[in-house]
């Protein structure tokens, strides 16, 4: 049996965490908001699964709202207003330093400062910011320029470890070169898993840095809950993504009725399988699925103790290959708009917005 909890990297080697992470995003950033007391419902059901002395590693970005303002945040802050108790049980990592304008990153020192402070204030009182991330690199700022800026804003007591998301392999390794990194957050699914994510995975391992692997669902997609377009609400952001056209959906229909048939010999739900999949990539990997729903926070959290044998792994794996992968993760975004948004070359995926 897998275990139920892992030892983070970094300077937060010493924390224990759930072996699958919570992410918050879709709580806040929909159409309609989840109501509070669903959301605290399933941010408690976690936490009170976890064995004494684990944390759970809660992920929330300062721009998870419809207006890319601080609703998520706000939310968190009512949540450990009315349950502190709670506080000392998670781990916070908050994603920030966007120039919301031209949705991009900005990576420049008082841009930093000033996202730091945003999400310390939207916070509030009860809970500390455990870890920081910029939501994507900046090339126009030297890495190493921003890991200065960083390990200045731990050492002044705003946050305590250092996080980066969306970034390669080699910028990876500049970054820890200057100070530890904690974790890097990257998309890993039986459905995104490119070269480049793998090199990202292979070097946090000898780096002893974390891998947070975002949408190991691919969205939704792969719970098979979505089959077509008109399964998304309206105004949904993921409906401006490739993978989400309709034609895209059916065409990847015939890769997750396969996974659904392998989940059901298993006696797993497909998004287990996948939670399981994407654990299984390595052994710093934290898969960090979304819940808005107690009952899902814990099928996600009870994904973390399934193992997979080489044989269904391999299945996995001739399953992505017969049928492959419809769309892309992005936007479909030019070399231009690249250069234009800032994003680091040759990142995991092209969506700034998404994460």
């Amino acid at each position: 049996m897998a275990k139920r909890t892992i030892k983070l990297g970094g300077t937060a080697s010493d924390v224990t965490v759930a072996r699958v992470a919570h992410g918050l995003m879709m709580m806040t950033w929909i159409p309609t908001p989840v109501p509070d007391e669903q959301c605290f419902e399933a941010i408690k059901a976690g936490i009170d699964a976890l064995p004494p002395g684990a944390k759970m590693f809660l992920n929330s970005g300062e721009f998870y709202a419809m207006d890319m303002q601080t609703g998520n945040l706000e939310m968190l802050a009512r949540f450990f207003e009315k349950h502190p108790g709670y506080a000392e049980k998670t781990f916070l990592s908050v994603k920030g330093g966007i120039n919301r304008e031209v949705r991009g990153p900005d990576n420049s020192e008082d841009k930093l400062r000033a996202s730091v402070d945003n999400i310390l204030r939207a916070l509030g009182p009860h809970k500390k910011l455990d870890l920081f991330e910029p939501a994507r690199i900046d090339r126009k700022v030297p890495v190493e320029d921003m890991m200065r800026t960083l390990s200045a804003l731990v050492k002044e007591g705003k946050f305590t470890h250092i996080g980066l998301s969306e970034c390669n392999a080699d910028t990876l390794r500049k970054a820890h070169a200057v100070h530890p990194v904690t974790a890097v957050e990257i998309e890993v699914s039986p459905f995104s898993f490119e070269d480049r994510t793998r090199a990202v995975i292979d070097t946090a391992a000898e780096l002893g840095v974390s891998v947070i692997a975002y949408s190991p669902l691919g969205r939704g997609i792969l719970t098979g809950k979505i089959k077509s377009a008109a399964d998304l609400q309206e105004g949904d952001i993921r409906s401006r993504l490739s993978r989400f056209k309709a034609e895209n959906i059916e065409g990847n229909l015939p890769v997750v009725n396969a996974l659904e048939e392998l989940a059901k010999r298993k006696g797993v739900t497909v998004a287990q399988l996948c939670i399981a999949w994407v654990a299984a990539q390595g052994p710093s990997v934290i898969p960090l699925p979304g819940s808005s729903k107690a009952t899902r926070t814990l099928e996600n959290l009870e994904a973390g103790e399934i193992v997979l044998s080489k044989a269904e792994l391999d299945e996995m794996s001739g399953i992505i290959e017969k049928y492959g992968v419809k769309g892309d993760r992005g936007m479909g975004l030019t070399d231009e708009q690249h250069h234009h948004w800032g994003v680091d070359e040759a990142c995991t995926s092209d969506v700034f917005i998404i994460v």
